[in-house]
């Protein structure tokens, strides 16, 4: 049995904004049926799979990352599969390798190639830094191209791709931090915090008991293929767009105009990519919201998660103890 809201492509992009509205209601209220909290997060995974772009999320042990894309995946009626990336995990273990196979009848032997856990509609990359960076780099083609290239052939992914990556933020002994250039291609970077008191008792109270919640599917891969093209034609004003072109371009310590505070604890700022996310994201949580248009306000609800990872900083910044994310926060709150 499906909770489904109406179909888009009605012939009119208001009414199938309005149908999308729905739909996000319908999918929150489903995925409330497992995961308890994490509100932002949940809304910051659809705005960022609407946008089509890929997720980082890092957070300790014990959190519900994995239910929560396995949770996801189920709502949407996709198909899901979970990589563990452990240091002896090899690039064909994600994209697949070519096998030899003999005929029964003619005894003729031909390669075969056999897919690997990337060809799925989500994919979730558990402890992604556990992997060298040759293994790593597996994804970059499947994240920006939504390809993959084995043996000289290219298969193209089944569409929507979303790529979930997941990382404990504690044990670092034995790990690969991500090269900037793979954690560019993540739309968003997202911290799992605890959850409060009353949800931790509510957490205890329907996992302890023989309960077992049976979240119903909200959206098809085809409706979300159609409603990530609604996403790009939402129109957008001239002053949001120069916002987030300007609030990505401030990050940079050599660029015309930057304040000083990023000149002294910043070393590499934000590329185009941040500006292009920045209004893909505030395109698609303004639909969410039920607006047909972003205005400033959505640039900066995204701000965090967007540019957080794409700062790197110097070391006078450690040596202050300020954090991408802080730096982030106070360039939104001076470009008020």
């Amino acid at each position: 049995m499906s909770t489904r809201a109406p179909r888009p492509a009605t012939g009119s992009d208001v009414d199938d904004a309005r149908q999308l509205k729905a739909s996000y209601d319908a999918l929150r209220a489903e995925i409330a049926k497992v995961i308890v909290g994490q509100d932002a997060i949940v809304e910051h995974l659809l705005v960022a799979l609407l946008s089509r772009g890929h997720c980082l999320l890092v957070g300790v042990p014990g959190l519900a990352k994995t239910l929560l894309i396995r949770t996801l995946a189920q709502v949407l009626d996709l198909k899901f599969n979970r990589i563990q990336f452990t240091p002896d995990l090899m690039p064909g273990d994600i994209t697949g390798t070519e096998i030899i196979e003999e005929h029964a009848g003619t005894g003729a032997k031909a390669f075969r190639f056999v897919q690997g856990p990337v060809f799925a509609n989500i994919v979730l990359a558990d402890e992604i830094n556990r992997t060298p960076p040759k293994t790593q780099a597996a994804l970059l083609e499947a994240m920006q191209e939504h390809r993959v290239t084995a043996a000289g052939t290219t298969y193209t992914l089944a569409e929507p791709f979303f790529v979930l990556a997941t990382q404990n933020p504690i044990e670092q002994e034995g790990t690969y931090p991500l090269p900037e250039a793979q954690l560019d291609r993540f739309m968003f970077n997202l911290w799992l915090d605890y959850p409060t008191m009353e949800e931790e008792v509510q957490i205890v109270r329907s996992t302890t008991s023989l309960h077992v919640p049976a979240p119903q599917h909200v959206l098809t891969g085809p409706e979300i293929s159609a409603y990530q093209d609604l996403v790009r034609r939402v129109p957008v004003a001239d002053n949001v767009m120069e916002y987030a072109v300007k609030l990505a371009r401030t990050t940079r310590p050599h660029a015309h105009g930057t304040p000083q505070f990023i000149k002294d604890w910043v070393r590499w700022g934000a590329g185009p990519r941040a500006s292009q996310y920045l209004i893909l994201g505030a395109k698609t949580r303004a639909l969410l919201t039920g607006r047909h248009t972003p205005d400033i306000d959505d640039v900066r609800a995204l701000a965090g998660p967007t540019l957080r990872h794409r700062l790197v900083t110097n070391f006078n910044a450690e040596a202050d103890g300020v954090t991408a994310i802080e730096i982030v926060e106070r360039l939104v709150r001076e470009n008020s």
